[in-house]
């Protein structure tokens, strides 16, 4: 948040919204990057949503064109959150050139990957405790 002046904030627009569940929750990419100037944000809404108890977190990048170190950064403090409360995390909807950073980085050997919002859904359904 930057100080205008005494009674005027300008206020950041989060790169990313948050949609509750039962037993998870979806975090979804607005921006079609994440990279030094968003991922801090989102690593912070990660440690944010555990702290109030969620334990169990879809990523969904599906307008996420672009990912640097720091976007995989985020990623990976979201997956060893949800590792440490006996959770589960899932990365899905990823777009060719983030899914082959991925790919090169060998993070799709740890990650829980899925093609699509409705399969890590339905995945988290049955699997999510």
């Amino acid at each position: 948040m930057t100080i205008i002046n005494r009674n005027l904030y300008l206020v950041q627009a989060m790169d990313y919204k948050v949609d509750k569940k039962e037993k998870y929750v979806i975090v979804s990419t607005t921006a079609s990057t994440l990279n030094t100037s968003n991922a801090p944000d989102l690593k912070s809404e990660f440690v944010i949503l555990t702290n109030q108890g969620f334990r169990n977190i879809v990523l969904d990048m599906s307008s996420c064109e672009y990912c640097d170190s720091s976007g995989l950064s985020a990623i990976l403090v979201a997956n060893r959150l949800c590792e440490q409360l006996e959770g589960q995390f899932v990365l899905t909807g990823l777009q060719s050139e983030v899914e082959s950073l991925i790919k090169i980085s060998l993070l799709d050997t740890i990650l829980n990957i899925k093609d699509g919002l409705d399969a890590a859904e339905a995945y988290m359904e049955n699997e999510a405790e």
